[in-house]
This record gives C-alpha cells, sequence and structure tokens, in this order.
C-alpha cells in the first residue's frame, strides 16, 4: 500500500492555490479550482483532486490555459447566459456564470449557461451539485479532446464527454447525483494508473489498433472503451452537441489534449440548464421525488447515484483526506522554496 499523508480540506485547498498561483494562475482564477480540488478530494475522487495540480501548473506554464484569463460575459436572450472563458481555467469562468444563471433560473423557471474557449471543468457534479443546493434541478455538459471512436469505426472523433444531473432537496440538500462519461472509465483514471505504473482492468481501453490491452500507456494511444457499446457512443454525440455545438466550442476532435504541453488551448466547452423545480411540477416535485428516493432506499443494499461521494465527503469533512505522498511531493515541487 502506497504512504499517505492526512490533510484537512482547507490544507487542500490552500496547497492547490498557492500552486496554481506560483505556476503563473492568478488568484481570481485559482481560487476557484483550488475550492473544487478540496471538494473533488473529499468527493473521493483523487484522480481529478491534487493529481492534476501538476497539469494544471504545466498547462499554464506552456500557454494551453491562461492563468490571467479574465472571462467575458453576454445575455444574449432573457432565458440565456454565454461566457466566453478567454482560454482560461472552465472554473472560474462557470463561477462568473453561475452568478447569472442561478438568479435567472429562480426569476424565470429556467435557464441556460453556455461556455466557449474552455478547459477541462474537472469533476462536472462538483458544479451541477451547486446548483442543487440552490434549490435548482441542474443539468451540465462538458466535451473533451477526442478518444473514443464512433460506432463502426477505428478513429477517436468523440471525447469520453461526461453529463451530470443534480436533484435538490430540502435545505439545500442534493438528493441524486448522476455524473458518468461516455467512457467505460474517466480517462484521468488511465492517466492515474499510467503516472503510477499500474496495469488497467480489461474493457477499459484499446491500444492503436484497436486491440484490448491493459496496458495504460497503450490505451492512452488508442481509444477508451464507450460504456454500453452504442449506447455509450450515442451519450458522447449527445454532449458533444450540447457541449460543443451548442456553445460554439472547438468538438472534442479538433481540441487539443487535457494531458501533456502538446498543441495550443483546446477551447472545449461547457452547458449548463437549471431549472426549478417548482414552476414545472405543480408544487409536486418533493413528494415525487423523495417518493422515488425513498423506494430505492427501501430495497435493502441499494443505493442512488451520489451516495458514495456524500459518505465520503461526511468523514472528509470529519477527518481529512488520505492523500499519496507521491501526489504531494509533485504538488509541493511546484511551490518557490521558503526563505
Amino acid at each position: 500500500m502506497s504512504a499517505t499523508e492526512t490533510l484537512s480540506l482547507a490544507e487542500i485547498e490552500d496547497l492547490a492555490l498557492r500552486a496554481l498561483m506560483a505556476a503563473g494562475t492568478s488568484r481570481e482564477n485559482a481560487a476557484p479550482l483550488a475550492r473544487a480540488t478540496a471538494m473533488t478530494e473529499a468527493d473521493g475522487v483523487a484522480s481529478h483532486g491534487l493529481a492534476y495540480v501538476p497539469i494544471y501548473a504545466e498547462h499554464v506554464t506552456c500557454g494551453k490555459v491562461d492563468g490571467q484569463a479574465q472571462p467575458q460575459v453576454s445575455r444574449s436572450r432573457p432565458g440565456v447566459v454565454t461566457v466566453d472563458a478567454a482560454t482560461g481555467f472552465a472554473h472560474a469562468a462557470i463561477d462568473l456564470g453561475f452568478e447569472h444563471l442561478i438568479l435567472m433560473a429562480r426569476e424565470q423557471g429556467v435557464a441556460v449557461l453556455a461556455i466557449r474557449n474552455s478547459y477541462n471543468c474537472g469533476v462536472l457534479g462538483c458544479h451541477t451539485q451547486r446548483l442543487a443546493q440552490a434549490g435548482l434541478m441542474g443539468i451540465g455538459f462538458t466535451n473533451a479532446p477526442a478518444s473514443i471512436a464512433p460506432s463502426g469505426g477505428a478513429q477517436p472523433v468523440l471525447g469520453t464527454n461526461p453529463f451530470s444531473i443534480a436533484a435538490p432537496g430540502p435545505d439545500g440538500q442534493v438528493m441524486v447525483l448522476i455524473d458518468q462519461s461516455a467512457s467505460a472509465i474517466a480517462k484521468s483514471e488511465v492517466m492515474k494508473h499510467a503516472r503510477e505504473g499500474r496495469p488497467v482492468p480489461e474493457g477499459w481501453v484499446l491500444d492503436a489498433t484497436g486491440n484490448p490491452t491493459t496496458d495504460p500507456e497503450a490505451g492512452l494511444k488508442g481509444t477508451m472503451v464507450p460504456a454500453g457499446g452504442y449506447k455509450g457512443v450515442g451519450v458522447a454525440l449527445m454532449v458533444e452537441m450540447m457541449a460543443a455545438a451548442m456553445t460554439g466550442a472547438l468538438l472534442g476532435s479538433e481540441a487539443s489534449p487535457f494531458s501533456g504541453p502538446v498543441g495550443g488551448p483546446p477551447r472545449t466547452g461547457q452547458f449548463f440548464i437549471a431549472i426549478d423545480p417548482g414552476a414545472t411540477s405543480g408544487g409536486g416535485y418533493a413528494d415525487r421525488m423523495g417518493a422515488l428516493v425513498a423506494s430505492v432506499r427501501a430495497q435493502e443494499g441499494a443505493r442512488l447515484p451520489g451516495d458514495g461521494r456524500a459518505a465520503a465527503r461526511a468523514r472528509a469533512e470529519q477527518a481529512g483526506v488520505a492523500v499519496s505522498t507521491a501526489t504531494l511531493s509533485r504538488v509541493r515541487a511546484l511551490l518557490p522554496p521558503r526563505d
């Protein structure tokens, strides 16, 4: 078992903030990403947490991300807000957009946010969850550089392309959080295995010739396996339509990779829909949603999407998070030497 060090969520956020700023990111851009990093670690999704900070820093240094970007917001229609991320971090653009999206959805019943010229937004569910905590049904889409081949094809044209839906409950609770990619596993998990020199389970990736492999490096040069075969490809297409076509962002087949220094800014996109349940359900949302959740919880051993993250978060808030010492060494190496 690899060595770990336990950090509080505040310590994780502070470490990520200082590392990002040391790489040339403004505090305004680094702060939302640092908060999301701590939230991701709390949710038990280590592949998108501190382990990703050195990649973020590398991309600021090489110019794939503008650490000093100033996202621009506009309102093209009464229920539509758009943000040009200006090739900066997605998190700052999402924060800016949410300031408008939440108010608009509460006023009008439904509103949408389209983000272009963006970048990897990390764990998509971290963002839709915030909409649910604001009392709104939050739906999100984000496209990624191509790594999935279409049905019957062999060349990647679609990204792992996650979508997420977060359902609000009473008092800011999140009743259900669905967050899944179009691939059998998130690509970041394959990258994590490659960094650690560990094989991946069969069924995650294919090599460049289209054959199954357990070698993560070969898989990263090949394609990701879509979840559910052609159904996963359909999900990837849906997300591509929403996050790229509907926002004016680059397609996954045009975007540069989210890993390594090759290529310029990926300029991918995000699309969010926020809905006030009171505007659509005739007052029946709380009863129907409660009954739906109860029907699952009534079965011994059954669980809802998001239960695992909620349990991990509760533990993290009480006892902190055990972070790999190897990951911490890579992140701390980004910090300037102490006087």
